[in-house]
C-alpha cells in the first residue's frame, strides 16, 4: 500500500473516487454470498466470528454458532477433517481445498472448505496479536472437474506449450486462451503493467459476439495502490456475481482484541464498492483475475470477464487456473532473464574496454569514449555529448554546445550522481530546449562542470485507451449530494503521447552508474599525474634567491593543505646588471594546476619585461597588463613589484614599488614600529584593464632594516578580515626582529599558521646587511 494504515479511512466512511485510494479493503467486515465464513480460534476451536448467512449453508443460525466449538457447529466429522489439515505443517493454503460434506437436516451437503490463518493485533499497542483459523465454506454442487492433487494433470498440455513458446505474444496468447476454455468465462486477457502501473492488454480469448479490447490501455487509477498490493499477497480472485449484497460478519470485530477480521487471504473477501461499480459499468456480471509476478511484485495479471450472468468456476478450477497464472509467470521472467543476461554481457563487454582504454594517460579521455566501440554501444540513445578534462566530443546526432552545457548544469544542480529523464519539456521547461533537438537526457555530473550526456529523440505514439483516461470519473447526485463514481464509457479513445524519448531503464541507470565510478577513478589518476607534474613546474620556478654582499634574502612557499599541492602564488626575486634587485610577490586566482600554469606565464613574461631595463616598478606592471592581453594566458592576478637600488649617501637602499590590488608590503627599520606601506589609491589587480594607469610609491631602507612581501594565504582566515590579520602579522613581524633571516622567517610562518595553511602563502622577507 502506498500509505501506512494509520492512513486508512475509518470503516463505514462513504467510498468514492475522492477517496477511494485509503480505502481499508483489506478489512471490509463482509463477504460475498457464495459461502459461508467462520473464525475459529485455537487450540479450543471456538467460533468467534461467523457470517451472517451461515444457517444458509451449514443449517445453523449464526447467534447459535457463537461460542460454540466447531464439531458442534460443522459436524464431528467436518470439523475432524478441517482440525487434521489445520494440524499439519507448513502453509494451509498449500492443501485446498479441504473436501468435506455436511450433514444438513439429515441430507448430505459436499463443500469445499478454504482455510488460512488471519493475524489480528490488539488494540492495546500492549497485549500480543492473535491468530485466527479461518474457515470458509463453499458448495461444491455437481461433479468435481477435478480434485487439488490432479491440477497439474488438468492444465499439463498448456504447461507443454508454454515450454514450446517461441515469443512472448505466443506465452500469452496460449495463456489467454487455455484459461478460458478452463474456466468457462466470456472473455480472458492478459494484461500488463507499464513502469507507472498503467495496463495493456496484451492478449484476448472471447467469444466472438464481443467487441476485442486487445490492445487497449487503462489507466493505474483502475486499480488503486492498495488493490495492488493484495494482489501480490493473494493471487487469485473471484466475484461470482457483481450484483452481490455484502454479508456481513458477526460480531463487526474480533472480540478478543477489538479489531476488524484481516481477510486479506479470504477467498470470500468482499470487494470495494467502486470496484463493482467500475465492472457494472463496463457491464461485466462476473470477473475473476489471476496475479502474475516477477520477483513478487506484480507485472500483470489474468484478467476475466463474464456478461451473461453470475459465474462461479469452482475452487479446484481456480487454482488450475492460478497454477497456469504462475507457470506464465515463471516463464516470463526465463525469457526476460535470458534477454537480460545477453544484454548484460554486451554492455559488460563494453564496460570493461572502456575501463581499460581509459588508463591510457596519453590519449584525452573524451576521445577514448568516443572511439570504437563507444558510449552509444553501451547505452543506446540517438546522441552522445562529452566534456572532460578540456576536451568535447559527440556521437550520434550532434547536440548544440550550448544546449548540452545548460542540461549539464542542470543536472548537476540536482547533486545525483545519475540524473535521467524522458521528458525535458516536464521536468527541466526552464531549459527551453525543444523536443526536435532532445527530448529524454541521461546525464552524469562529473567534478568541475565535466559531464557525459546521452539524448533521445521524442518517442511520438498513439495509445488506444479503454475510455478517456483523463475523464476517469463521472458525478452522480444521490438526494442532495453529489458523489464521483467510476466513468462508463470505456469505448476506444485515442491519445498521441508527446514529449517523451523511450524511457530509461533502471538497468541502463544500473549500468552508467557503474561507468561514472570508473570515470571518476580515470580523471583522479589523470588529475593527479597533471598535479604531479605542476608540481614539479612550480617546484622550478620557486627558486632560491640569488646571493647579495648587501643583502640577505629569505623565500617561504608554503601550500594549502589539501590534496592537489599546486597554487597560484609565487614569488621571484632577481638582480638586474646595474646592481639594483627586483623583488616580486605575486597571486593568481585560483587553486588548481590551471592557476600553477598561469603563474608560470606570469612569472615568465615579468622576467623578460623587467630584465635589463631601466623601468621603473608602475612601468613593468603596465607592460605586463598589455602582454597579458595581448599574449594570453588571460589570467587575473594581483601582483607587487618592488625595485631596491641601492643608497651609496645612507648605507641603505632606495625601494619603488607599484601594486596591482596586492597586499601592502611590512617593513621594521632599527629602534622603530613596522610600517605598513600602503599606496595612494587602491589598484586593479592584473589582467582586469589593459589600460589601467599604475602608481609608484617610494621608500628609503635603513640598513639593518627588513622588508617583508607576503600574500593572503599568511594574514586571511575564514573567521577574520585581512585588516586584522595583516595587523597582527605586524605585530608578530616585531617580534622576530632580532631573530636571524632564515629563522625569523620560519618563526613567522610558525606562529600564523598554527593549524596549517587553509590557502597557498607565499613569503619573500629582505634585510638590508648594516
Amino acid at each position: 500500500m502506498t500509505g501506512s494504515e494509520t492512513d486508512l479511512l475509518p470503516a463505514g466512511t462513504p467510498v468514492d473516487l475522492s477517496n477511494c485510494e485509503r480505502e481499508p479493503i483489506h478489512v471490509p467486515g463482509s463477504i460475498q454470498p457464495r459461502g459461508v465464513l467462520l473464525a475459529v480460534s485455537e487450540p479450543d476451536l471456538v467460533v468467534v466470528q461467523v457470517s451472517e448467512n451461515l444457517a444458509d449453508l451449514v443449517g445453523v443460525d449464526p447467534s447459535d454458532a457463537l461460542g460454540r466449538r466447531l464439531p458442534e457447529v460443522l459436524g464431528v466429522a467436518a470439523a475432524g477433517a478441517v482440525a487434521r489439515s489445520a494440524s499439519a505443517f507448513g502453509d494451509l493454503r498449500e492443501r485446498n481445498p479441504v473436501e468435506v460434506t455436511l450433514d444438513v437436516e439429515g441430507s448430505p451437503v459436499p463443500v469445499d472448505a478454504l482455510l488460512h490463518r488471519a493475524v489480528v493485533g490488539p488494540d492495546d499497542g500492549v497485549s500480543p496479536p492473535t491468530a485466527l483459523l479461518v474457515v470458509e465454506l463453499e458448495p461444491a454442487r455437481g461433479p468435481r472437474p477435478f480434485s487439488f492433487p490432479n491440477t497439474y494433470q488438468a492444465v499439463r498440455g498448456t504447461v507443454g506449450e508454454l515450454n514450446r513458446a517461441t515469443s512472448l505474444q505466443e506465452l500469452y496468447d496460449i495463456t489467454a486462451q487455455a484459461v478460458r476454455e478452463l474456466t468457462g468465462f466470456d472473455r480472458v486477457m492478459v494484461y500488463r503493467y507499464d513502469a507507472d502501473y498503467n495496463g495493456e492488454v496484451v492478449a484476448e480469448a472471447k467469444a466472438e459476439e464481443l467487441n476485442s479490447f486487445l490492445g487497449l490501455h487503462y489507466p493505474a487509477s483502475d486499480i488503486p495502490a492498495q488493490a495492488r498490493a493484495l494482489y501480490e499477497k493473494n493471487w487469485i480472485r473471484l466475484i461470482s456475481d457483481v450484483d452481490y449484497r455484502p454479508v456481513p460478519l458477526r460480531p463487526a470485530l474480533v472480540p478478543s482484541t477489538g479489531q476488524p477480521l484481516d481477510m486479506t487471504f479470504s477467498t470470500l473477501r468482499s470487494v470495494s464498492p467502486i470496484h463493482v461499480e467500475y465492472l457494472q459499468n463496463m457491464g461485466v456480471r462476473a470477473s475473476m483475475s489471476v496475479s502474475l509476478l516477477r520477483d513478487d511484485r506484480l507485472w500483470g495479471l489474468i484478467a476475466c470477464h463474464h456478461y451473461s450472468g453470475p459465474h462461479a468456476p469452482p475452487y479446484a478450477t481456480r487454482a488450475a487456473a492460478e497454477f497456469l497464472g504462475s507457470t506464465l509467470s515463471l516463464r516470463l521472467v526465463d525469457r526476460a532473464e535470458e534477454g537480460e543476461v545477453h544484454r548484460a554481457l554486451q554492455v559488460r563487454s563494453t564496460l570493461a574496454w572502456l575501463t581499460t582504454a581509459t588508463l591510457d594517460e596519453d590519449r584525452p579521455l573524451a576521445d577514448t569514449l568516443l572511439g570504437s566501440p563507444d558510449l552509444l554501444d553501451l547505452l543506446p540513445a540517438d546522441g552522445v555529448a562529452v566534456h572532460l578534462q578540456g576536451h568535447r566530443g559527440s556521437r550520434g546526432t550532434p547536440l548544440p554546445e550550448a544546449t548540452a552545457g545548460a542540461i549539464a548544469a542542470w543536472a548537476a544542480a540536482r547533486h545525483e550522481d545519475v540524473v535521467a529523464t524522458d521528458s525535458l519539456p516536464r521536468h527541466a521547461a526552464e531549459l527551453q530546449v525543444s523536443c526536435e533537438v532532445a527530448c529524454g537526457v541521461l546525464v552524469l555530473p562529473l567534478p568541475d562542470g565535466q559531464y557525459v550526456l546521452w539524448h533521445r529523440a521524442e518517442a511520438r505514439r498513439t495509445v488506444d485507451w479503454g475510455g478517456d483516461p483523463h475523464n476517469k470519473a463521472i458525478a452522480e447526485r444521490e438526494g442532495d449530494s453529489v458523489r464521483l463514481s467510476p466513468r462508463k464509457s470505456f469505448e476506444r479513445w485515442q491519445e498521441t503521447v508527446r514529449d517523451r524519448s523511450e524511457p530509461w531503464t533502471a538497468q541502463e541507470l544500473a549500468e552508467v552508474g557503474e561507468l561514472r565510478t570508473h570515470l571518476l577513478e580515470a580523471l583522479y589518476a589523470r588529475s593527479r599525474s597533471i598535479v604531479r607534474a605542476a608540481e614539479t613546474l612550480q617546484r622550478s620556478m620557486l627558486t632560491a634567491p640569488p646571493e647579495s654582499p648587501r643583502l640577505q634574502v629569505a623565500v617561504r612557499y608554503v601550500p594549502a593543505a589539501r590534496e592537489a599541492q599546486v597554487g597560484g602564488d609565487w614569488y621571484d626575486v632577481f638582480e638586474q646588471p646595474d646592481g639594483s634587485t627586483f623583488v616580486v610577490i605575486g597571486d593568481v586566482v585560483g587553486h588548481d594546476t590551471a592557476a600553477a600554469a598561469d603563474m608560470a606565464q606570469l612569472r615568465g613574461l615579468l622576467r623578460g619585461i623587467a630584465y635589463d631595463s631601466a623601468d621603473g616598478p608602475a612601468t613593468v606592471l603596465r607592460r605586463l597588463d598589455f602582454a597579458v592581453a595581448g599574449l594570453g594566458p588571460h589570467a587575473m592576478a594581483t601582483v607587487l613589484v618592488g625595485r631596491l637600488t641601492p643608497d651609496p649617501e645612507t648605507g641603505g637602499a632606495r625601494l619603488r614599488w607599484s601594486s596591482a590590488g596586492h597586499l601592502p608590503p611590512l617593513l621594521v627599520e632599527p629602534g622603530d614600529d613596522v610600517l605598513t606601506l600602503t599606496t595612494p589609491r587602491a589598484e586593479l589587480l592584473l589582467g582586469v584593464d589593459p589600460a589601467a594607469r599604475r602608481t609608484e610609491s617610494e621608500a628609503l631602507l635603513e640598513p639593518g632594516s627588513t622588508l617583508l612581501l607576503y600574500t593572503d594565504g599568511l594574514v586571511e582566515r575564514r573567521d577574520q578580515v585581512f585588516d586584522i590579520g595583516v595587523e597582527r602579522l605586524a605585530g608578530e613581524l616585531v617580534a622576530v626582529r632580532d631573530r636571524p633571516l632564515e629563522a625569523a622567517a620560519d618563526e613567522l610562518i610558525g606562529r600564523m599558521l598554527r593549524d596549517g595553511a587553509e590557502d597557498d602563502v607565499a613569503l619573500v622577507a629582505v634585510r638590508l646587511r648594516g
